[in-house]
């Protein structure tokens, strides 16, 4: 542990992944990175969160 837990660390960081759409769903897409499928909603998709790397 710490010597002073009272510190905290935070990180805030933007990552960029390509990868393969697999499906579009009415709120959903899937989407293929390496071996993994991960969903995104698509609302995210309207906001700035993913905008910006777009």
């Amino acid at each position: 542990m710490t010597k002073n837990p009272e510190k905290k660390i935070a990180v805030n960081s933007q990552i960029s992944l390509k990868g393969l759409v697999k499906a579009i769903f009415n709120d959903t897409i899937h989407v293929q990175i390496g071996g993994k499928v991960i969903t995104l909603p698509i609302a995210d998709l309207n906001t700035n969160k993913l905008e910006k790397n777009m």
